[in-house]
């Protein structure tokens, strides 16, 4: 079979436009409130001239890009890639008009839905305040953190409106409780993240920690029956049994809020996720020394703790506690105690007997008076 010239000819313009229209790049209409991916093509004083493809380009204007710092602007190349949004498809009055400042919301916007989906940690710069809460910056969309979800804190301050003010500029991370695209509401939680994070250390510390060994800590709080304490990620507890080997009335006695203390760890509850310390257990227990301080004959100071129908209880030098019997008190016949002392009444007395096995200390009051000492 022969071709003619004219059929040859018309096969290889069938050819060519075919292989023009396979090279040629797919023609797709952008319309307003597209994202789209962009080269930058020229940067000149109106804006950045961006080539978006469909041999056509876009102006992102001065307007459109505020959200650029003086250091962006620099670090950006020609023939860097940059995401916008078009504002104003191209048209016979002009190229397209694009936003950098709306990808950046478009994509902030993304960036959040995500970290909600997905109950991510995001982070975000305290940039105002009201007195309902702060205004937080976050991927360029303004979010809110109530004052109920604010972390707690232990800065100086006279009023809430202070202690906002001193956040000013700061780093805040949180958990999203709220992304609402349509009513631009976004609600982030400072709270709920330091909770968790409080838990995760805790985690840690329960599965350290072991009875009988030494910590560091500061104290947290202090309540009528004890002390908390921060081991540096979870707190703590001294019950007030556990302060000292005296007697303490109240734990501010011994320790004030934000002290930094050494304590002994006494029991680790990991099923219950408690930690039981001690701080009298830093020193030896006063019933083992006593033999080495105290001899019987000698005389001592102390302090009546209790009276009982059958004697006295006196606490000497503010370490130990012993019983003078109703028969030391006097050399008369007295019917009770409260004949010659009261609780409270600071006394001399002499030790009669030390049984520190038994936690025993016989104390007299007769005998540390001078039988020679007679006033008239």
């Amino acid at each position: 079979m022969s071709y003619s010239i004219e059929q040859a000819s018309s096969q290889v313009d069938s050819l060519d436009m075919a292989q023009l229209l396979q090279e040629a790049e797919p023609f797709k209409t952008i319309r307003r409130g597209d994202l789209v991916n962009g080269e930058v093509a020229r940067i000149d004083d109106d804006g950045i001239i961006i080539y978006i493809g469909h041999k056509a380009d876009g102006i992102v204007p001065l307007r459109e890009m505020r959200s650029l710092t003086s250091d962006d602007l620099e670090n950006i190349k020609i023939g860097d890639e940059l995401y916008t949004v078009v504002v104003r498809p191209d048209s016979e009055e002009g190229p397209a008009i694009l936003s950098i400042d709306r990808a950046k919301s478009e994509q902030g916007w993304t960036v959040l839905q995500r970290a909600l989906d997905n109950s991510e940690l995001i982070a975000g710069t305290i940039t105002g305040y009201n007195k309902g809460g702060a205004i937080v910056d976050i991927e360029g969309i303004q979010a809110f953190i109530p004052l109920s979800q604010l972390a707690p804190t232990s800065q100086g301050a006279d009023s809430q409106e202070d202690l906002l003010a001193q956040r000013m500029g700061q780093e805040v991370k949180g958990y999203l409780l709220e992304v609402n695209r349509r009513r631009n509401r976004v609600i982030l939680s400072e709270r709920q993240a330091v909770h968790k994070q409080r838990e995760e250390q805790k985690d840690k510390l329960l599965e350290e920690l072991e009875e009988g060994q030494i910590r560091k800590g500061r104290v947290s709080g202090i309540s009528n029956f004890g002390v908390f304490v921060d081991l540096g990620g979870a707190d703590g507890l001294i019950h007030i049994s556990e302060l000292s080997w005296s007697q303490v009335q109240s734990p501010e006695e011994l320790v004030k809020t934000g002290t930094e203390i050494d304590v002994y760890v006494l029991k680790v509850d990991r099923e219950n996720r408690k930690i039981a310390l001690s701080l009298k257990r830093m020193e030896p227990e006063p019933w083992v020394t006593v033999a080495d301080n105290y001899a019987v004959g000698q005389l001592v100071g102390a302090v009546v703790t209790k009276l009982t129908n059958f004697g006295a209880f006196a606490r000497i030098d503010g370490v130990v506690e012993g019983l003078i019997h109703i028969s030391e008190l006097s050399e008369q016949m007295i019917q009770h105690p409260n004949e010659v002392v009261n609780s409270g009444d600071e006394v001399t007395l002499k030790i009669i007997r030390i049984e520190p096995e038994r936690r025993r200390l016989g104390l007299s009051l007769k005998q540390a008076v001078d039988p020679w000492d007679v006033t008239e």
